[in-house]
């Protein structure tokens, strides 16, 4: 982009008595603030006309990669088309001009898609109830894990304070249960990626509160021995939790409710299509078996003589005052709405069709460590051909040149190289072939002129960045610089 406003600060385009605005006079009356809070000297603020302003905002959000610029098969994230229709009904001034402290009178349709979305996951989960409150997966964790810290509490059985987690869990699992107060204890993986049943036995007691578990695994592998971890968990009077961040390819297949699980929470923001990253946007309900529904936090939607009102009960966990992010359910509903039932139980099979297409291209020239058919993701151990130094780092860099955004590299933890490429049920044969054309050239690469692959990126508008340097010396703040 040749443009000379391109990669440079805001800051550096201002010329000082430049305007680009002028604020029509307020018909508020002036007050005067006191002396304490006022600025001893301007604001040191860009002085900028509009058209610099704009042309500046708009060529850096150039720089920005997201489903809509290409392929983004970034592994354990889901990162799934989110059709058009669901921003719009999000938009829908009905529902973005709400406030969250209406009555309910006010709102019926609001609430009733509330309850709709809640009674919908229930059914795609296999649970009896939902709560819409989390902000977050990670949010949600920590809910699942005060449900089930207050079941415990309830049964008064407060020595259980252990919350068993796979070497291979998401990093969110075990900080969850620590800001929860509860003790992790890590339960092996066998040589075929799956949980060590032999090792989890002789970790359970009277002290252990549950078992967190994502299914299939963060190897994109399907736990085939769940029914019998769920039952020694529920032997020895822990429950089993389920992380959510997996479901994409369990949709119209099977459901954690029937697998045992009895708490879990869903990734909106992936399963359903909803954009993220940067922070959000995001929700991570949480749903729970019979007979735990009034763990659940306040406030909730009911359902009550035909119309819709919030339930906020004073006893319970309490997690935040808002039912959660509503756009984001808006967002999802309208995307379960739009597969309908039918289509709906095509996401998973089709999502794990896309894996294993690329898997089973790719793994002659990338070391497949585990070789047996995956889920909706899998994960590569680096290049087969390791003599040239090429790295897994080197690998997801290069891609950048060719317009694909890297897959998640170096996780799981499990394997020293960890590639995982997950493609989701959206893209088209098309899509895959060029993404397998692509990672095979990279492969020649980095066998036949390997210095073209460790010093990529060389075709974005930053190169590779000292990612160690730029943690530890973080620049916050611009400071102007004075000849």
């Amino acid at each position: 982009m040749n443009n000379q406003l391109y990669g440079k600060l805001i800051f550096e385009l201002s010329t000082p008595g430049r305007k680009g605005y002028s604020l029509p006079k307020s018909e508020v009356e002036a007050y005067a603030l006191p002396s304490h809070l006022l600025r001893t000297e301007a604001a040191a603020l860009p002085e900028c006309d509009e058209m610099t302003v704009v042309r500046h905002y708009t060529n850096h959000s150039a720089n920005n990669f997201g489903v809509n610029n290409g392929f983004y098969p970034l592994g354990s994230c889901t990162m799934k088309y989110n059709p058009v229709i669901d921003e719009e009904t999000a938009a829908l001034r009905g529902f973005s001009d709400l406030h969250p402290l209406q009555p309910a009178e006010t709102c019926q349709g609001a609430l009733e898609v509330y309850y709709r979305l809640q009674r919908a996951l229930s059914s795609i989960a296999g649970l009896s109830e939902f709560t819409l409150n989390p902000f977050a997966g990670a949010h949600g964790e920590l809910t699942g894990l005060m449900v089930i810290r207050a079941y415990h509490e309830e049964r008064n059985e407060p020595q259980r304070r252990k919350v068993i987690v796979p070497d291979s869990a998401h990093g969110t699992n075990p900080a969850s249960a620590a800001v929860c107060g509860l003790e992790v204890v890590e339960v092996r993986s066998r040589a075929d990626g799956r949980v060590d049943v032999d090792h989890l036995r002789t970790l359970l007691d009277d002290s252990v509160a549950a078992m967190m578990m994502t299914n299939p695994n963060t190897l994109g592998l399907f736990e085939c021995d769940i029914p019998e971890i769920a039952r020694l968990v529920h032997d020895c009077g822990a429950l089993m939790y389920y992380d959510g961040a997996n479901l994409n390819p369990l949709l119209g297949v099977c459901r954690p409710g029937d697998m045992g699980f009895d708490v879990m929470h869903i990734n909106l923001h992936k399963t359903f299509a909803t954009p993220h990253g940067g922070g959000g946007p995001g929700s991570g309900p949480v749903g729970v078996r019979q007979g735990l529904e009034h763990l659940l936090p306040s406030p909730r939607v009911i359902l009550e003589d035909g119309r819709y009102r919030i339930a906020d009960e004073k006893e319970g966990i309490h997690i935040g005052a808002f039912l959660g992010n509503f756009a984001v359910a808006v967002r999802a509903y309208t995307y379960i709405l739009s597969l309908g039932r039918e289509h709906l139980r095509m996401v998973g099979p089709l999502a794990t069709l896309n894996a294993n297409y690329i898997k089973e291209s790719l793994k002659d020239l990338y070391l497949l460590p585990i070789d047996t058919l995956c889920k909706h993701e899998f994960v590569f151990d680096g290049l087969r051909d390791k003599s040239t130094g090429v790295t897994t780092m080197d690998v997801a860099k290069r891609l950048l040149d060719y317009g694909y955004h890297a897959p998640t590299i170096y996780f799981p933890l499990l394997f020293h190289e960890s590639l995982m490429i997950e493609p989701t049920e959206s893209e088209s044969l098309e899509t895959l072939d060029a993404f397998i054309a692509v990672m095979r050239k990279i492969a020649a690469e980095a066998a036949d002129d390997p210095d073209v692959v460790k010093g990529a990126p060389h075709h974005t508008p930053i190169g590779r960045v000292d990612d160690v340097l730029a943690a530890k010396s973080l620049k916050l703040t611009y400071k102007m610089l004075h000849d």
